[in-house]
């Protein structure tokens, strides 16, 4: 958490937040009596190993799960961010390209819904893909990438969006470690310009030794040193 007097807007604020899968014996406890903010400028990296509940908590930011106790708000936002491509960049382990529009106009689509001309889109698509190296994908459809180009892609389409708050679950999960080095610095530098937050999770601790904060999960649990003001 920041601390208290961190000058950051508060894009999202987590208030005793658990979130429990299905119920009874069966019942997975996700994530456990949270409490963490989310200030504008901020890059911070939640780890843990599998099944800690990383995922979970950006699901939680991100506005995707509703809390099964607790508060989640986005004072900044103005409201869940998920719905507005304009507000937040996500971009998750499951595949998030539309099969049936090739990655040019993947990446345009949001922007497109945010207000954008179709030119003006289909522009800074193409330049969020050369920042990425793979101007060349541009023409070709999802299902014709590899993992690793098809999340490539996802990345270019936050970069082209620059919202306020970027979400991203191992984003580097499928990339090599050269890649990895660039896509993580565009992301930070893109974030720089615009004064947006980064929030990602990764088990990866040279990924998580690139951001200024680390919230370290343990079940579910953020380690109580990692939101300490």
């Amino acid at each position: 958490m920041s601390p208290a007097d961190a000058g950051g807007e508060v894009l999202a604020e987590l208030t005793g937040v658990s979130l429990t899968y299905g119920s009874g014996e069966r019942a997975v406890h996700a994530v456990h009596d949270v409490t963490a903010t989310v200030r504008s400028g901020e890059s911070i990296a939640v780890t843990g190993p599998s099944g800690s509940g990383k995922s979970s908590l950006l699901h939680l930011i991100a506005g995707l799960e509703a809390p099964t106790t607790g508060n989640v708000s986005w004072p900044a936002l103005g409201s869940s961010p998920h719905a507005d491509p304009a507000r937040a960049g996500l971009v998750f382990q499951a595949p998030s390209l539309i099969p049936s529009l090739d990655v040019v106009e993947n990446i345009a689509l949001p922007l497109i819904v945010a207000g954008a001309r179709e030119a003006d889109a289909r522009t800074r698509a193409r330049e969020a893909l050369d920042l990425l190296d793979i101007g060349w994908l541009g023409d070709k459809l999802p299902e014709t990438l590899s993992g690793g180009q098809a999340q490539r892609a996802a990345l270019a389409r936050i970069l082209a969006l620059r919202p306020p708050l970027l979400l991203a679950d191992e984003p580097t999960g499928q990339l090599d470690r050269e890649t990895s080095v660039v896509v993580l610095e565009l992301m930070l530098r893109v974030a720089a310009e615009v004064g947006a937050a980064v929030v990602i999770s990764t088990h990866d601790s040279t990924v998580a030794s690139r951001f200024a904060t680390e919230w370290p999960m343990v079940a579910g649990h953020l380690v109580p040193s990692a939101v300490a003001a």
